[in-house]
């Protein structure tokens, strides 16, 4: 009988030990990652504006080469 109960508070021991370490495991692991991911955020954000840019440009580009008449219905 004192086998078991010496057993028992070892497995509760065991898992209490568990929860703590992936408590503490997680946290670490969200603040390592949260900065980078920041920075990439920034990074494709600076990319999507280049791409706006670019597109708008070239739209702007191909309304003046076709006259700036498009869409515009011929009578």
């Amino acid at each position: 009988m004192l086998i078991m109960i010496f057993l028992v508070g070892a497995l509760l021991g065991m898992l209490t030990g568990a929860i703590v370490c992936m408590r503490y495991f997680r946290q670490e692991m969200t603040a390592n990652v949260a900065p980078k991911l920041k920075l990439i955020q920034l990074h494709l954000d600076n990319l999507e504006s280049e791409v706006n840019l670019a597109l708008a440009t070239r739209t702007v580009d191909r309304q003046r080469y076709d006259g700036g008449d498009r869409g515009q219905p011929e009578n």
